[in-house]
């Protein structure tokens, strides 16, 4: 430790500061300061003052004068006594200048002010007269502002400063009062000393700061308080008296140093102040960088540290402030020292060069450092080189470098929207760099979707965007013309697409793409119908021969197929003959064009119909201004011929018609053959469609490409031909869109469905042809007519006629009733039954129901609803519930059966009766539940009261535990259920009765076995009557007992028979082999060495700690009760009359020698008591002689307590002898006699312990009370717990059957374990066998493989090795190149491509650019160009999926198509077969005809008449007969 700055010392040299801590050399503070000491009272300042001195025997002169009017001066002024004079001067005669106070003054001060800090150490006053009775230092360290007291010295502390603590002194800056330097002796020349750290007082740390703060003193005060006195001045007042008490001191010392804290070697004089030899100069000579009066401040520039006080070998200089040559000033900062983690506090002030920050190491804003020059160049700041427009904060760039911030020093922070090394330009798809812009530029306005991908999307300057080919617009947002959908296409938009007839023309909007369609379009290209609208078929003006105006034809109905689509239109056919004619009235064309006609028939003849005429009539002449003004008439006269392999013709020549005006349409059959006339001839005539011919539309003759492409594909799909034929496939999916524009350009749109709501299911058709989707049996294109074979058109449809194939002339009925055609005999709507009274159909009969109905089963014959009370197939017996014979001319009728009451009555209880032949009485077959001759009581199981009205019997609810049989078994008013069977109970026997337990309602209640000692004893009435619960039979069972009968205990609990329930085993958890234990003894199976119930002691018939050491126990056969001794003492277990450890010895109250021991004598008791009381009193002795004997009282006493010791041991002697003869007990009499004595006078000289010994005993003896209580409430126990055992005995004899069959039963489960363990052991082969197998296997497998692994693993090695030594070969540059674009050698900030490990400006990796040629680059670009390709792939499949749907809806449609045409031409196959037979038996048949009128009429010319109907026929037919 270095030395403390209170001692005194040498100056050390400056280098010595370098060390650590230094202080400059102590001295005499007074020294030099002079005119800074003042006194509150000095003799003679004002006038000579007279004073006297109290030692005047030894001087002759005892009084003198004081002048003090100028200073001391030992040849011109010797008498002053200033207070100056008490400084150190070392002048010859020193004794003859002192400081000296007014006479009689008590209360003077002497003060010391210094001009700075210093250390003060000690104070030393020599008194030239008394010392002061009462004194006191004081010391300030705030220049006078606050005082602190140092030190009290008195003569009596307590009177002069009461309340001040007397010491001894604990710290260094305790005040306290002191006396040694206030006594009267000397009476001169003594001294006053004060150290202000008192040497006898450790001190840890001298530099800490209280003890810095201790010494430290600017001003110090000295008060003098009380005068010492020889006591005269009490009795006497007189002013001589006085002259003799006053203060005067020769010399005052004040040992100090000027207070440096440590950072100064010297001090020197302040400015002013003088510079005399051995005088403490105030100001310090700082080192370590300090500065200040008291280096107590750090000098400039030196503020990097705080300011602190050298200590020891730390000197705590301040640090420089590092501020890089760029500052002259800084100053310490606490908050930055904090931040630091106290590493430095400095800041520096005014940085200079354009730097700034707390060491000047940052450039200001809008500079940067240049990495190129040092931090501390002058220049190494440089200005940012950034255009104000485009840079963040007006041309602010990065100061400094910093990778892991992504600063580059000088490198401009560009606006959001900026770039260029100046930020001097607009990004890519940005323009308009400006000043005010906070983000610089303004995003191109352009639409992406129709910006060219490529380079910038707008002009940088203007803002123009660059569109691309079907994109018009500033910001390329707005499609051309016709187009419509601006996408991330190439071209950009999309074609309109309209409809050419769906749409008024080929304008969509923009945004949706949608068309302006015609009435009733939909869709984005209007290419679809409104629902609730359709467009037509080509057929769709079509008109059926059956409903036109016939001439010589009539309606022929047809009802369809089963099952197939049928080869007509409408309800059926017109049959017209040759000759005949039909006309077609029209009125419904849509528009004025050319429309083709195509003829629907049904051939009925092998040979073509070759003249068939076709004739247009106009209601007027055509005006040339008309659509049709160039029609000529014979343009409306047609012919064709009907060929008879084909079902439909088309005409050579349309016709024109135009919209509001009436046609008529006149078909007439000409000759059928120019071969030979062949009369009555007929044809079937279907329909005539009127088919818009496709060549007289503007959208395929318009000449424009799209209209050839139309043209083309419709006539390469032949869409017009598929309106020919009935039941033609659907058009072709190309041509379904032709047809749809078509129709809306011949319509102005789309048709309205108009579904007649009765007969359709919807009020929407099929949008392709308009056909609604009908109810059953309703056909019509709106679903208005019911199909032939039908009726009853309305809500639900049409239903069928169903007439009768035996009934009924045909299958056709009225359409509105229903009503079928009779055959003659038949009857009903549809000619399916007889008439009303009879039966049999189609051979009807009367009904016989003797009377009793009308009616009967059609079929059967049957007779319905008999009357009379009458039943039977021909009403000929009583229904149930009467009597009596009903037939026909019996002359009985049936009655109702007294049963009491008969049928229909609230008291009928017979299902039926019968009347006794022979006795004439009425017996009632009674109902199950009823008893009686009248069925008027309840029978035996049942309850009720059948006299009341609506009363009846019902079986009583008796869960089936009643004899139904017994009429006492239930209570036949109220149902309770009275004698219950198979041990149930309850109203209803629902439940088992106590003590017993199951199921009553399936007769399954069984007794309970409850075991009576683990059941709870208040369910156990007696031992063998047990209740239990009555659904499972589970006992109630006491704690810890298991099982439904409580017969055995839980697992690890035993004692069942204590009928208390079981016990825990508490097998000790280490000492036994299981926690389980003997359920009936409770025996733990124990580890080898240890016993007890538990395993907790030591094995049978040894003691001792189990967990340390056990031994045997050593006890006497003969004396013992049991082999069993105490298992923790050893003390073995005797038998009445032994005692001892070992049991060998007779007891205390018996005599003889062991092992004959006898009881003593019946006195022996009352001896027994007093020799116990007396050995208490004499214990209790020997315990206050011990007493006395330890706190050293017995030294006078020795010899006398060796005697008492002696005679103690006699007396222990005899009471611990086991027999005790009476001269012993003599001889303890007399001894003890002796012994009081003793101790009588013992207790003389113990007095005062004989209170407290008194009440020991008295102590002792309630304590022997209390034992004696405690001992009789032993034997209490004992005899308790021995009748306990025996009952505990009575229990486990009595419960030895349930003992043996768990031991049986354990025995059991022993022996199937063991069989178990030695089949997986010896049997052949066994699991353990096998394991040792598999095991060896594993081994030799493991040893065969185990070379092959090393070979293996050595070669791995070897190969990794090698490519480690390829992969350290390998270098990035080139790979960097190629990914990158950039070569791999060029730093990451001066290369635009970037490269590995390289990152932006917002911290991601960079690697390849738009310039850049690398495989990122490229693999970016590949990726872009792969997801725009994906996402037109993506749209490419939908219209694919969408096409493939269409396709697939298309070919369903074509199958349909082709499975109807193909059932058309098998159903034309067989009409065309039918036909020819037909045709065939027509000829035979004209044949036979003829050859029969050649027979019988030979003057009738052939032919005339044969099969004809008019007049001919019937003149010919007239002539024959009258020939």
């Amino acid at each position: 430790m270095p030395p403390s700055p209170w001692i005194c010392q040498d100056p050390e040299p400056l280098h010595g500061c370098s060390l650590g801590s230094c202080y400059p050399a102590t001295g005499d503070l007074l020294v030099g300061r002079a005119q800074r000491l003042s006194a509150s009272s000095t003799c003679g300042l004002r006038r000579p003052q007279r004073y006297c001195i109290v030692s005047h025997l030894q001087d002759e002169k005892k009084c003198f004068t004081c002048d003090s009017r100028r200073p001391y001066d030992p040849r011109t002024n010797p008498r002053s006594h200033r207070v100056d004079s008490v400084v150190t001067t070392f002048a010859p005669h020193r004794k003859e200048a002192w400081w000296q106070s007014e006479n009689g003054v008590e209360q003077v001060s002497i003060h010391l002010d210094l001009e700075a800090e210093f250390h003060f150490t000690h104070l030393i006053m020599t008194f030239k007269t008394f010392r002061p009775a009462a004194m006191l230092v004081e010391r300030s360290a705030d220049f006078g502002r606050t005082w602190r007291v140092y030190r009290y010295f008195a003569y009596d502390c307590a009177s002069s400063f009461p309340g001040v603590s007397r010491g001894p002194l604990r710290h260094v800056d305790d005040v306290i009062c002191e006396s040694r330097y206030s006594d009267i002796e000397p009476s001169t020349e003594g001294e006053v000393i004060y150290r202000v750290l008192d040497p006898a007082l450790p001190i840890r740390d001298p530099y800490s700061p209280d003890i810095q703060n201790l010494v430290r003193v600017t001003n110090l005060r000295v008060n003098l308080t009380k005068l010492h006195t020889l006591g005269d001045d009490l009795l006497d007042s007189r002013r001589e008296i006085k002259e003799k008490y006053y203060y005067a001191v020769y010399e005052m010392v004040l040992r100090g140093n000027c207070f440096c804290y440590g950072h100064a070697a010297q001090c020197a004089p302040l400015p002013g102040s003088p510079d005399r030899e051995g005088m403490v100069h105030g100001r310090c000579v700082c080192q370590h960088n300090t500065h200040g009066l008291n280096c107590e401040t750090c000098a400039d520039f030196y503020h990097d540290l705080p300011w602190r006080p050298a200590e020891g070998h730390s000197t705590n200089a301040c640090r420089r402030c590092e501020c890089n040559g760029h500052a002259s000033r800084c100053h310490f900062d606490m908050a930055v020292f904090l931040a630091t983690g106290n590493a430095s506090g400095g800041v520096c002030d005014d940085c200079q060069h354009n730097t700034m920050g707390r060491r000047c190491e940052l450039c200001k804003p809008f500079y940067y450092k240049d990495p190129a020059r040092d931090l501390r160049d002058p220049s190494a700041c440089r200005a940012c080189d950034c255009d104000p427009d485009g840079t963040l904060d007006g041309g602010l760039c990065d100061s400094h470098d910093d990778p892991a911030l992504g600063m580059l020093a000088g490198q401009c922070r560009c606006k959001e929207h900026v770039q260029g090394p100046r930020c001097d330009r607009c990004k890519m798809g940005f323009f308009g760099l400006r000043a005010d812009n906070p983000q610089g530029c303004q995003r191109c306005q352009c639409d992406s979707r129709g910006t060219v991908s490529e380079g910038t999307p707008c002009n940088p300057v203007s803002g123009d965007c660059f569109c691309k080919r079907l994109v018009t617009g500033r910001s390329c947002s707005q499609c051309l013309p016709e187009h419509w959908a601006l996408n991330h296409d190439l071209p950009g938009c999309r074609a309109c697409d309209c409809d050419v007839g769906g749409a008024w023309d080929n304008q969509c909007v923009a945004e949706m793409g949608q068309c302006r369609c015609r009435a009733h379009m939909l869709g984005r290209q209007c290419h679809q119908v409104e629902p609730g609208y359709f467009r037509i078929r080509l057929d769709h003006y079509t008109y059926e021969a059956e409903d036109a105006r016939l001439r010589q034809g009539s309606a022929v109905p047809r009802t369809a197929p089963d099952g197939r689509s049928p080869t007509w239109t409408g309800t059926g056919f017109a049959h017209l003959q040759q000759g005949g004619a039909v006309e077609f009235h029209v009125a419904d064309v849509p528009a004025a064009m050319g429309y083709d006609i195509v003829l629907r028939y049904e051939p009925q003849l092998p040979e073509p119909w070759e003249e068939v005429k076709l004739s247009v009539l106009r209601p007027g002449r055509i005006p040339t201004s008309s659509p049709c003004g160039n029609t000529i008439p014979d343009d409306d006269l047609l012919t064709v011929a009907l060929p008879p392999d084909a079902r439909h013709v088309v005409l050579s020549q349309p016709v024109c018609l135009e919209p509001g005006v009436s046609y008529t349409i006149r078909l007439e059959l000409g000759r059928y053959s120019s071969r030979q006339p062949e009369p009555g001839v007929a044809i079937l005539i279907d329909s005539l469609v009127l088919v818009p011919r496709y060549s007289s539309m503007e959208m395929f003759i318009a000449g424009d490409a799209a209209a050839l492409g139309r043209r083309e594909t419709f006539e390469r799909y032949r869409c017009a031909q598929h309106a020919w034929a009935v039941g033609q496939a659907l058009a072709a999916e190309a041509c379904a869109g032709l047809l749809t524009s078509m129709s809306a350009i011949l319509h102005g749109g789309a048709l309205p469905c108009r579904c007649d709501p009765q007969g359709s299911l919807s009020s929407e058709c099929d949008p392709q042809g308009g056909q609604c989707t009908c109810k059953a049996n309703v056909m019509g294109r709106r679903c208005h007519l019911c199909t032939p074979g039908t009726f009853g058109f309305g809500p639900s449809g049409c239903r069928p006629c169903q007439c009768s194939g035996d009934g009924a002339l045909n299958g056709v009925c009225d359409g509105a009733t229903g009503q079928c055609h009779c055959q003659p005999g038949a009857f009903g709507p549809r000619c399916d039954r007889c008439q009303p009274g009879h039966w049999g159909f189609p051979a009807c009969r009367p009904c016989q129901c003797n009377g009793h109905a009308e009616e009967c089963d059609l079929r059967t014959g049957s007779c319905l609803r008999c009357r009379d009370n009458t039943d039977g197939d021909r009403c000929q017996r009583c229904a149930a519930g009467y009597f009596g014979n009903p037939a026909l001319g019996s002359g009985e009728r049936c009655r109702p059966c007294p049963c009491p009451e008969g049928p229909g009555s609230t008291r009928y209880f017979a299902s039926s009766c019968h009347q006794d032949a022979r006795s004439g009485q009425v017996v009632c077959h009674c109902q199950a539940g009823h008893a009686g001759p009248r069925c008027e009581e309840c029978a035996p199981g049942h309850f009720g009261r059948p006299q009341q009205a609506g009363g009846h019997c019902r079986p009583c609810q008796c869960s089936g535990n009643i004899d139904t049989a017994d009429p006492g078994a239930c209570d036949p008013r109220t149902g309770h259920c009275q004698r219950c069977l198979y041990h149930t109970e309850g109203t209803h026997c629902q439940h088992c009765q106590p003590g017993y337990f199951g199921n009553a309602a399936q007769r399954s209640c069984r007794r309970c076995s409850c075991h009576a000692l683990g059941t709870q004893h208040s369910e156990c009435p007696s031992p063998d009557a047990c209740r239990c619960e009555r659904r499972s039979g589970q006992c109630h069972c006491l704690p810890h007992v298991q099982g439904q009968s409580c017969d055995r205990c839980a697992p690890h609990f035993w004692n069942l028979a204590s009928g208390r329930g079981c016990e825990p085993c508490g097998c000790h958890p280490l000492h036994a082999q299981s926690p389980a234990c003997n359920e009936f003894t409770g025996q733990c199976p124990c580890q080898p060495g240890f016993g007890g119930r538990t395993c907790a002691d030591c094995q049978e018939n040894h003691w001792g700690d189990p967990g340390q050491q056990c031994r045997a126990c050593d006890c006497h056969p003969r004396g013992i009760a049991s082999p069993q001794c105490d298992r923790t003492t050893g003390h073995c277990a005797c038998r009445p009359g032994v005692s001892g450890v070992r049991c060998d010895q007779c007891a205390r109250g018996f005599t003889g020698a062991f092992p004959d021991c006898r009881p003593c004598h019946q006195c022996f008791g009352d001896w027994d008591r007093a020799v116990q009381d007396l050995a208490a009193r004499t214990r209790s002795l020997a315990q206050r002689a011990r007493h006395i004997q330890h706190t050293g009282l017995a030294g006078a006493f020795e010899k006398h307590f060796k005697q008492l010791e002696e005679k103690l041991g006699t007396v222990q002697a005899i009471v611990a002898a086991r027999n005790t003869t009476a001269a012993a007990v003599t001889n303890l009499m007399r001894t003890m006699e002796e012994l009081r004595r003793g101790i009588e006078e013992a207790t003389e000289a113990l007095t005062q312990l004989e209170g407290e010994l008194t009440a020991t005993q008295d102590k002792t003896f309630n304590a022997s009370h209390i034992l004696g209580t405690l001992e009789r409430s032993a034997r209490g126990l004992n005899v308790s717990l021995h009748g306990l055992a025996q009952e505990l005995h009575r229990l486990k004899d009595s419960n030895f059957l349930g003992a043996y069959d768990s031991v049986r039963q354990s025995h059991a489960q022993s022996q199937e374990a063991e069989r178990r363990a030695n089949t997986s052991s010896l049997a052949v082969p066994s699991p353990v066998q096998d394991s040792a197998a598999i095991r060896r296997r594993a081994e030799q497998l493991l040893t065969r493989g185990r070379d092959d692994f090393n070979r293996k693993n050595a070669a791995s090695r070897r190969a990794l090795i090698d490519l480690e030594a390829k992969a350290s070969a390998l270098h990035l540059h080139r790979i960097n190149e190629k990914v990158c674009g950039a070569p791999g050698d060029v730093p990451c900030s001066s290369s635009p491509c970037g490269g590995a490990g390289c990152r932006d400006e917002d911290g991601r990796r960079h690697c390849g650019g738009l310039s850049c040629t690398g495989a990122a680059a490229t693999a970016d670009n590949a990726l872009d160009r792969a997801r725009h390709a994906e996402d037109e792939l993506r749209r490419a499949l939908g219209e694919v999926d969408e096409l493939a749907h269409q396709v697939a809806l298309a070919k369903g449609k074509a199958d349909e198509a082709r499975l109807r045409a193909q059932a058309a031409l098998d159903k034309a196959n067989e009409t065309r077969a039918r036909v020819e037979r037909s045709n065939k038996e027509l000829r035979e048949l004209i044949q036979q005809i003829k050859s029969f009128l050649n027979r019988e009429c030979p003057g009738v010319r052939e032919g005339q008449g044969a099969v004809g109907t008019g007049q001919g026929g019937a003149m010919g037919w007239e002539g024959c007969l009258g020939a």
